[in-house]
């Protein structure tokens, strides 16, 4: 039975639309993930889950470490504080904090400061960190986060994060941290350019091993400074689901980030070096047969984040060979499909892939996961625990 068909199948009796996670292909991604990383440990990337129950399906029932996975990476500092009172004991943070009344329940909390590493790049967020918490007699554990995309002359390929590129700039981050009480435990380098980049073109595999080169000369020199300050780091985390091997690599890199190929939404079915399972799925109900060929089910405009265009909009999958309609893409209310032969019936149902992989669960209060046997168990997501983790 194919991955659609079974979910299908399994969620029969429920009415769309409706978000369905196949179990299968998930722990397949998930050993594939392992495969690649080859020994290096995963960090999951939490804003690419979006759902508490996958977390445990990777990491064990205590969201600490199993099977080649450990520790969280965490989007934001409130969902590390949740995800902590839930039992994690390893949160890294991925971007820099400024929600002050979290801080402030950090500061005060011995468990929170020994389970989540603060990210910086910028010796103003020590002084609003330092500031929030409300005391020196803390010490913060924080990591670094350095600039890993590639600039060729003016050009500048990767995205926009830290300010910090060079080995002098960390080590003068590193040491205005530790003036002021932080302990710095670790360095990132995420390398967009890489990890997020199908290989598409010729062009954009050369730039790809053109990138590696360089951060992970790069980043070699800026662990001698920060240690030079420092001593000895606990994390070295690189990378993305798209660029594991990449980031493996390099004998400094003590872990990699993982999340986006759990799911393998649609953004990732143009990589060579390896090919996930799509897992996460999306049901809507056909609500019009207006023309012959045509059917236009309900809602369906999930539009994923990043560069407006044809990438970043859902999929139709099964049926097979259903298309959005170039004058009206996917609807905030109804989204209108052509090749539509088959669907002859309203009522019946479609099934999309999202374009990024966490995003669908902002959609959805619940997701439903299905095993090999088409058991069915439903699990909130993010949205359904009824958190505000901005």
């Amino acid at each position: 039975m194919s991955t659609i068909a079974g979910l299908h199948a399994a969620t029969a009796d429920l009415d769309p639309p409706l978000a369905a996670l196949d179990l299968t292909a998930l722990r397949a991604n998930a050993a594939d993930l392992v495969r690649r990383a080859r020994g290096v440990p995963i960090r999951v990337a939490s804003k690419s889950v979006r759902c508490r129950a996958v977390l445990a399906e990777v990491l064990g029932d205590d969201l600490t470490a199993a099977g080649g996975f450990a520790g969280i990476m965490g989007y934001s500092l409130p969902e590390a504080i949740w995800l902590v009172r839930g039992g994690a004991r390893d949160v890294l943070l991925g971007y820099p904090t400024v929600h002050r009344a979290a801080l402030a329940e950090f500061g005060a909390d011995a468990t929170l400061l020994a389970s989540v590493t603060l990210m910086i790049d910028d010796i103003a967020q020590l002084e609003l960190i330092r500031a929030a918490v409300g005391t020196d007699l803390v010490r913060p554990r924080i990591c670094l986060d350095i600039d890993a995309s590639l600039r060729v002359g003016r050009f500048h390929l990767g995205v926009r994060r830290s300010p910090i590129r060079t080995p002098d700039q960390a080590a003068r981050l590193a040491q205005a941290a530790v003036d002021r009480g932080f302990d710095v435990v670790g360095i990132m380098t995420y390398e967009a350019q890489i990890a997020g980049l199908p290989d598409t073109s010729p062009a954009v595999r050369l730039v790809k091993r053109a990138s590696a080169a360089e951060i992970g000369g790069r980043r070699r020199q800026v662990l001698d400074a920060v240690r030079s300050v420092t001593g000895p780091l606990e994390i070295v985390n690189s990378g993305g689901s798209g660029s594991v091997e990449v980031s493996v690599a390099d004998s400094e890199v003590t872990e990699v980030t993982a999340g986006s190929g759990l799911y393998a939404p649609t953004l990732f079915d143009g990589y060579r070096s390896f090919h996930p399972r799509p897992a996460l799925f999306f049901a809507q109900p056909v609500l019009r047969l207006p023309a012959p060929g045509i059917a236009t089910v309900y809602s369906g405009g999930y539009i994923a984040s990043g560069p407006a265009g044809a990438s970043r909009v859902p999929k139709p999958v099964w049926p097979k060979a259903l298309q959005l309609i170039g004058t009206e893409g996917a609807g905030e209310v109804q989204t209108p499909l052509s090749n539509a032969g088959a669907l002859t019936t309203i009522g019946d149902r479609v099934w999309f892939r999202h374009a990024k992989a966490g995003e669908l669960c902002e959609r959805f209060d619940t997701v439903h996961l299905v095993d090999a046997d088409g058991a069915r168990t439903p699990v909130p997501t993010y949205r359904g625990e009824g958190r505000n983790f901005g």
